[in-house]
């Protein structure tokens, strides 16, 4: 294998899990779209603590006392380190996501194409929007590629959901 490839090996997660501690309940969409994220997340991904290059890694998100934590471990199960962010920048894009969301869902059921079109052009902008605020907000600790990013802010959005 080249040092390339197991580089990229190094840098990834290789399991995922969601604090579920507070979650009541999801909607049908929701647990759809968070199984999809972390189904897609573990599929393909660039992962890369800038104080450790001992992975792949396992990753478990939570919030707690308005912050959001990476809670990163090896691939062995050993702690690599926590990575903590304050929820506050992300709460405005994340309230914004999930109303053009629910716009979204309705839409599909009752909207015509090119409604559904707008709306979903739309919802995917804000996604765009808070990924690129995750990536802004892990610089400097941890680097993710913006797929990753993608799929990191849907759970993110996920954990916010408190039934």
């Amino acid at each position: 294998m080249s040092n390339r490839q197991d580089e990229r090996d190094r840098r990834r997660i290789v399991e995922i899990s969601l604090d579920e501690r507070t979650v009541v309940r999801r909607s049908a969409d929701v647990e759809h779209e968070r199984a999809v994220a972390i189904y897609d997340l573990t599929e393909e991904n660039y992962f890369f603590p800038v104080e450790d290059d001992s992975g792949p890694y396992h990753l478990h998100l939570s919030i707690a006392e308005n912050r959001l934590l990476f809670d990163i471990r090896s691939n062995a199960d050993d702690p690599v380190g926590t990575v903590t962010l304050p929820l506050l920048p992300f709460r405005r894009i994340v309230k914004d996501y999930f109303a053009i969301c629910e716009s979204y869902y309705e839409a599909i059921r009752t909207a015509s194409p090119s409604k559904i079109e707008a709306i979903d052009m739309g919802r995917r902008s804000m996604h765009d929007e808070g990924s690129e605020l995750l990536r802004d907000r892990l610089d400097g600790k941890i680097e993710v590629d913006f797929d990753t990013a993608r799929r990191l802010f849907t759970l993110i959005c996920v954990l916010h959901i408190r039934g």
